[in-house]
């Protein structure tokens, strides 16, 4: 058995390489291995988002605090709040982060495939992000 407590892992600032704005990130675990999972606890501040990425085994966002947006490619974006919990199928091709006004929270689940939980890709521009 191995107990994390609570403020014994740092938080670190989301790279600008794969989110936009200021975005912390707080681990929560990551199990050694055969163990694939990695969960961490993300935080958005208003107007910050992820850039476009996939996941090799999908991902499950459970939404803590605040009020968000999600979008899958070729979707529109939804609203994610508080309470809700969202799948993101292997592969699918998504970002997600707090609207342009308000912060967001989300507990982060994902596995790793050959030691990647995630592949990342180009930024989401502002006209992407800016919902009519």
């Amino acid at each position: 058995m191995e107990i994390k407590r609570s403020g014994s892992q740092p938080s670190g600032k989301g790279p600008a390489e794969y989110f936009t704005g200021s975005v912390r990130i707080d681990p929560l675990f990551a199990p050694p291995e055969p163990a694939r999972v990695a969960v961490a606890l993300v935080t958005f501040e208003p107007g910050a988002r992820t850039a476009w990425h996939t996941h090799p085994l999908g991902q499950t966002l459970i939404i803590t605090e605040g009020c968000g947006w999600a979008q899958r490619e070729g979707g529109d974006i939804e609203e994610i709040r508080a309470g809700d919990v969202v799948w993101f199928a292997p592969g699918e091709k998504h970002w997600h982060g707090a609207t342009a006004t308000t912060a967001m929270s989300h507990i982060a689940i994902q596995e790793k495939l050959n030691g990647s939980p995630v592949d990342w890709m180009e930024q989401v521009s502002e006209e992407q992000y800016a919902k009519d």
